[in-house]
């Protein structure tokens, strides 16, 4: 997002999270030549942009996970590779599908969990580590459903966090003490025995602040970080964390200029929000780095339990860790939040809102935790996939055009559409085929199921 003040001859330049640079001419289309012919297709780092990560980002993977440059950029090339080969197995193994995550120094391991046995060959086929389990995907995120059902009958300030641990295979709750947590897990009508405790005093809070500073302003009084920059027709604007603002509080820019007004926001429940802004201000796919760097965003493909993080925030700046699990719920003092994504990353207030990438890649906007970065702590984000599909918004990405002519079955019901938002395992027809989604994504213009393998696989 780029904003454009000037008074005379003197124009006051504002630099934020998500995105800010001057609109760049286009060339006309007299100029452009033929299109190239489509060449081979991308591998799934290739597709992702993880194998081109900008050098600002390899340096923070550096410095916070403790990587040398060779192995930072290796780890973003095994998670989206990682990526992929989960989506295939996930398929392949329908039902019995436990989870998937990625370990390691460089993410070289990729383990997929099934509760058949007999499907431990078509894992390590796929170059996977295979482990039987007790619980499919499917029965651990019911369970978690009754924990988010008991949490909208009874209170939960002493259980602020419960979510789906994926290589415990198992759901577990995280209380002061485990009192608090067999009352809540009793609540929810599900055995003790079925659900893991973590005793804990940190309590998670949201991270807006209240003093002046970088990033974006809320009635001029609160402060929070912009998120990715996102249209909707003909309006620009950013995504950022739905306690930021309600809907018709008006925005300001760092420099406190006129900025924009949130449309949509959604706390508690959900933690999501999108502003659109005036038009002196230009949306891009810029995300701040360290040092006024900027990483691009390229599209939003979920990474899996394990992938490494980055995130923006305009107390903070840029800190790097790793996600820990999806979908937790967290109860804020405000209310209970459901969908979140836990990290090792720290935050502080003010970095509420801002982004968090995984290689080129959005993930989410910044919710709350607990700790510091000075002490370290835990961070939860809202995905970014699910706030584009809630309000109708296009993800900013760097320009990624298509070579491919489009399908004669484009405006079909079930057919292919960029722009809109796929979860793994939802199929589409594309060119008479039918293809089956591997990652959560916002479909890009040249992301087509026929030249992206790493995000589709055909089944008919």
């Amino acid at each position: 997002m780029v904003g454009r003040h000037a008074t005379g001859r003197r124009r006051a330049a504002f630099t934020a999270l998500g995105a800010l640079a001057l609109t760049a001419a286009v060339p006309s289309a007299a100029s452009a030549g033929p299109p190239p012919a489509p060449g081979p297709l991308p591998t799934a780092a290739q597709t992702l942009g993880a194998d081109r990560a900008p050098a600002e980002l390899l340096r923070a993977l550096g410095r916070d996970l403790g990587l040398t440059a060779d192995q930072a950029s290796a780890r973003l090339v095994n998670e989206a590779e990682a990526g992929t080969r989960a989506g295939r197995l996930r398929t392949t193994l329908g039902s019995h599908f436990a989870g998937a995550w990625v370990s390691g120094t460089t993410s070289a391991q990729l383990t997929v969990a099934t509760t058949d046995a007999a499907q431990v060959a078509a894992i390590r086929a796929q170059g996977a580590e295979a482990t039987v389990v007790k619980r499919t995907l499917a029965d651990l995120n019911a369970a978690k459903e009754r924990l988010d059902a008991a949490a909208r009958r009874v209170r939960t300030p002493d259980t602020p966090v419960w979510y789906v641990d994926v290589p415990a295979n198992r759901v577990v709750v995280q209380a002061t003490d485990r009192q608090a947590a067999a009352a809540f897990v009793q609540a929810a009508g599900l055995k003790a025995g079925d659900v893991g405790v973590r005793v804990s005093a940190n309590r998670p809070r949201v991270l807006a602040d209240l003093v002046g500073g970088e990033a974006y302003y809320i009635d001029d009084k609160a402060r929070c970080s912009i998120g990715f920059s996102v249209t909707k027709g003909q309006e620009q604007g950013f995504a950022s964390a739905g306690h930021c603002g309600k809907p018709g509080a008006t925005t300001a820019g760092a420099d406190k200029s006129a900025q924009g007004e949130f449309r949509a926001s959604a706390f508690p429940g959900k933690d999501m929000s999108w502003v659109a802004v005036n038009d002196t201000w230009t949306a891009t796919p810029d995300v701040k780095g360290e040092a006024e760097q900027k990483v691009q965003v390229a599209g939003s493909v979920q990474g899996l339990v394990g992938t490494s993080v980055c995130r923006s925030g305009s107390t903070t700046g840029w800190h790097c860790g790793t996600v820990e699990q999806h979908d937790a719920s967290v109860s804020y003092a405000e209310g209970t939040v459901d969908g979140l994504t836990q990290t090792t990353v720290c935050a502080e207030p003010g970095d509420s809102g801002g982004p968090f990438v995984s290689g080129t890649q959005a993930q989410g906007m910044t919710s709350g935790g607990s700790g510091d970065c000075t002490n370290g702590g835990t961070t939860f984000f809202q995905p970014v996939n699910p706030v584009l599909q809630e309000f109708g918004l296009t993800l900013k990405t760097a320009e990624n055009r298509s070579t491919l002519p489009a399908p004669a079955d484009e405006g079909a019901a079930d057919g292919w559409r960029s722009g809109r938002v796929y979860e793994a395992g939802s199929t589409v027809r594309y060119g008479g085929t039918r293809y089956t989604c591997l990652q959560n994504h916002q479909a890009q213009v040249a992301w087509s199921p026929e030249g992206t393998p790493a995000l589709w696989q055909r089944t008919a």
